[in-house]
């Protein structure tokens, strides 16, 4: 495999003073364009809304967030992706998989940082969406085969327990956690289009409260299954309502249970509209009005375009790079390709454990959880639930720190939340940097 990436150097720094940090997007199957143009890079794509952006020419802007002032920055792309190439028989088997793509990344990063010379820089790697994923199984694979020690590992987006997933729930039943943990990211999407019985007056006090409720009497009333009373059962879906919006008849119709496409398809129907998934603060014009799940994302219909189209325009002409070469946005597979199974279990993915061993054999490894409240994706309680029950002692749990914001998947794209992350990840940088 051949792999692209950009990195970007301060001058005539030495390597021991300055922290390097390796970022990469998700998928499985994404290039690292996303956070490259979008997050802390020295350049930005202009995308502050919450609507489809108009068409070409699009802005990009020097990033007054990016994060080269405390750390060197490099943007992988995974190996299929980008300008990077995939050569030889049955290529896609040795880089398409969990262990394969995260063992590529390690062995990616020992060259980089021999090539470069920074073995002694601190070190920092920030994975979004599947990009988390990747990251426990690769600080594991650091701390406890290359002999690499990291300082941090920066998660945005995080998912590493697959069961989770709101996007097929009722392909597993039985395990209602998904509904659980995806709770206050309906409450906080109703809250934010205004769907909501009684409108709160503020986000995070309102989310504290549906996150008890989440956790206690709708917990237990779907862990009762059959044995769950009608009354109880009526009582559960109307307090369900005044915190989605979502009709009680609808609510009792789907059992108390609704997977993350029926209630992208549903909050807005009224108006043929349908919800975001990435980020529920944007919406589109329903495709079918009869379906019962979303049919597209309207989120990233709206900014997907500006991203690609500008970082083609940016790397042939500031980068000098790429000419006559196509840039590939994503892998070309389809999801099946993806060799899910870990450490040779077929079950469902859990890569909590990888970042547990990690964490236990460097004591002094710090982690960092970002997440947006309207991220449906990812849902920010689901990633502090797989956190607090990371199998650490809990003189541990303190390495962990959590930084939620008023966005989605992509929480870069509003500009106060992408202030926000800079200053935050700066801040974890410059705590835990050389000799801290």
């Amino acid at each position: 495999a051949r792999m692209f990436y950009v990195a970007y150097f301060k001058k005539d720094a030495k390597a021991e003073d300055r922290p390097i940090t390796f970022f990469y997007n998700g998928g499985p199957g994404a290039a690292t364009v996303w956070l490259h143009m979008g997050s802390l890079g020295p350049k930005h794509v202009v995308t502050d809304t919450d609507t489809h952006m108009p068409a070409a020419p699009y802005k990009m802007v020097d990033n007054a967030n990016s994060l080269l002032d405390v750390s060197d920055l490099v943007f992988i792309d995974m190996p299929g992706t980008g300008f990077g190439r995939l050569n030889g028989k049955d290529a896609e088997k040795a880089f398409w998989g969990i262990d394969e793509d995260a063992n590529a990344f390690a062995r990616f990063i020992a060259r980089f940082i021999t090539k470069y010379n920074r073995w002694n820089s601190p070190k920092y790697i920030f994975g979004e969406s599947y990009g988390t994923t990747r990251s426990a199984v690769l600080a594991d694979i650091l701390e406890n085969s290359k002999n690499i020690d990291i300082n941090g590992v920066i998660l945005l987006s995080q998912i590493f327990n697959f069961t989770t997933d709101i996007d097929i729930p009722m392909g597993n039943p039985g395990v209602d956690l998904p509904y659980v943990l995806a709770l206050p990211t309906y409450a906080a999407t109703a809250w934010y289009h205004k769907k909501l019985p009684t409108q709160p007056a503020a986000l995070e006090p309102f989310l504290k409260d549906v996150e008890e409720y989440t956790n206690g009497p709708y917990a237990h009333a779907l862990a009762l299954g059959t044995d769950l009373g009608a009354a109880e059962k009526e009582t559960v879906a109307e307090k369900l309502h005044e915190y989605t919006g979502l009709p009680v008849a609808y609510l009792l119709k789907a059992n108390l249970r609704v997977s993350g496409g029926e209630f992208e398809k549903t909050l807005q129907d009224d108006q043929d509209t349908t919800t975001g998934r990435l980020d529920t603060r944007f919406s589109g014009p329903t495709l079918d009005p009869l379906s019962q799940f979303a049919d597209y994302d309207p989120q990233s219909s709206a900014i997907s375009s500006a991203y690609v189209s500008l970082f083609n325009d940016y790397v042939r002409r500031d980068l000098k790079y790429g000419e006559g070469q196509t840039y590939l946005p994503e892998a070309q597979f389809g999801i099946a390709q993806w060799d899910f199974k870990h450490r040779g279990n077929p079950a469902s993915v859990n890569v909590a454990p990888d970042l547990a061993e990690a964490m236990k054999t460097n004591p002094r490894l710090k982690v960092m959880v970002n997440g947006g409240y309207y991220d449906l994706a990812t849902p920010f309680f689901a990633a502090q639930y797989e956190e607090k029950h990371l199998p650490i002692p809990q003189s541990l749990a303190k390495n962990i720190e959590y930084d939620w914001y008023e966005s989605g998947h992509m929480v870069y794209v509003r500009d106060e939340s992408l202030k926000q992350l800079h200053d935050r990840v700066a801040a974890f940088i410059t705590s835990t940097g050389a000799g801290k």
